[in-house]
């Protein structure tokens, strides 16, 4: 799966929020304070998604309408095997031992993680 860009996964983030398939401008009003993109910027920008398969669109009257091809779940499953094959080796330890020694990672974190890993223990 390709990587997106942080412009792109903004995009992404808004549209996986949404409710159903939005408009460019629906997306432009919701990146307001974060990116004060131009309509055309965010045109130009969703049409890329679409080429990278990230989006299908829709013609609806006169305007497209987005709506996405990837889940956010799966795209975060697959930039978090990325970023763990990378940068640690495919190693989880090496991965959390990095957070815990650059202080990344508090108890209360490892907490969570402990009774998550028995939850998944008892199913």
């Amino acid at each position: 799966m390709k990587r997106l860009g942080d412009a792109e996964l903004e995009i992404m983030l808004v549209i996986w929020g949404a409710e159903g398939p939005v408009a460019s401008g629906y997306v432009q009003e919701q990146l307001q304070g974060s990116r004060d993109w131009a309509l055309p910027a965010v045109i130009t920008s969703l049409n890329r998604l679409v080429e990278k398969g990230f989006l299908s669109c829709e013609k609806q009257g006169r305007s497209n309408r987005y709506r996405p091809l990837v889940s956010e779940r799966e795209y975060k499953a697959a930039e978090s095997r990325g970023i763990l094959d990378r940068l640690f080796g495919s190693s989880f330890k090496g991965l959390l031992a990095a957070l815990y020694d650059g202080k990344a990672i508090k108890e209360q974190d490892l907490e969570e993680l402990r009774s998550y890993l028995d939850e998944l223990e008892g199913r």
